[in-house]
């Protein structure tokens, strides 16, 4: 009979955060009754070497305390942790998160799985999910990861997800206290297209619209995971399909997007953005739009905000997007 705690029902106890799906795993928030099997796959040499703040012996009191904080620095944005178990039998795993620097403009990965689920690609799996909703979902431009110089594994794992070394130093381990072992540093940027140093070629036209609300604010809409540039900030708008005028074109997309009507006399030709992307050149018109019927809902997986127009600068955005911030903030 398996371990009372190897499965997890969120009806008994509800999450506190999100649940990452992969075809494998599910990664979702600690909760209390983690702790026993928590408890039972850390406490083990070949994995408190590899951590720089487990200690071995690891004691059952800090596998409660650690999972306390990780939901304690949830709330306070300070970092994401979950637990990695199996999607078919709820069976924890191992853990894998992401701790928040400063400012959050960057985080730092980490991750441990437990003996028995080693060299079955779950590791990759895992970080692979995690690393894709952070830059979707969190305010975030690179992430970070320090391995042990010996862990071979986690090394080329990183590689796999696109890391790149960036350093390398020394680091006290709690299992190993009073020595400072070497360590090697990593980081993953953004994925954003950069400017196209040749001839950029074929030309891409879209359209964009600013949609301003009576108290003055700007609808900015985030980037769903999944997409290319997931989790930047951008107005609303598409490609134009053939035979559109820029105008019916942002109505459609208005319609697709936020479910909201908009008739193109509405839209006033405010500027154009011209950006080359690596293998394109982006030629955008935007327009200015005061005027629509119904409550923009994001209908297509994307977050949404009301921005006022001094504080768009805060909002990571595209290339191309980038240049309208002092536009439209002088204008508006």
């Amino acid at each position: 009979m398996p371990d009372l705690f190897d499965s997890f029902a969120p009806d008994i106890v509800p999450l506190t955060g999100p649940a990452l799906r992969t075809t494998r795993l599910i990664l979702r928030p600690l909760v209390a009754v983690d702790a026993p099997v928590f408890h039972r796959l850390i406490n083990d040499w070949e994995i408190c070497r590899r951590l720089p703040d487990a200690p071995f012996p690891y004691p059952a009191q800090q596998a409660e305390e650690w999972i306390a904080a990780a939901t304690r620095d949830r709330e306070g944005k300070r970092a994401e942790q979950f637990a990695i178990v199996e999607a078919g039998s709820g069976a924890l795993m191992g853990v894998a998160g992401l701790r928040l620097a400063k400012g959050q403009k960057s985080a730092e990965l980490g991750y441990w799985l437990g003996r028995p689920y080693w060299g079955q690609g779950f590791g990759l799996e895992a970080a692979r999910r995690l690393v894709d909703w952070a830059f979707a979902a969190l305010p975030i431009g690179q992430i970070t990861a320090m391995v042990a110089a010996d862990n071979d594994i986690s090394v080329a794992l990183l590689g796999r997800l696109g890391f790149a070394q960036s350093g390398k130093g020394t680091k006290e381990f709690s299992c190993k206290p009073g020595q400072k072992l070497p360590v090697k540093h990593f980081t993953l940027a953004r994925d954003v297209p950069q400017a196209a140093k040749q001839d950029p070629g074929r030309v891409v036209l879209v359209v964009a619209v600013a949609l301003i609300d009576a108290q003055g604010r700007v609808l900015l809409a985030r980037r769903p995971e999944g997409k290319k540039m997931a989790g930047l900030w951008e107005f609303p708008g598409g490609k134009m399909e053939p035979g559109e005028t820029p105008e019916a074109a942002l109505a459609r997309e208005l319609r697709e997007e936020l479910g909201i009507e908009a008739s193109p006399r509405d839209f006033a030709p405010f500027v154009f953005a011209s950006h080359a992307y690596d293998g394109f050149h982006l030629l955008m018109p935007v327009f200015l739009c005061r005027r629509w019927k119904g409550e923009p809902m994001a209908r297509e997986g994307q977050n949404l905000v009301w921005v006022v127009p001094e504080n768009l600068v805060e909002y990571p955005m595209p290339p191309a997007d980038r240049p309208l911030i002092p536009m439209l903030r002088d204008f508006l």
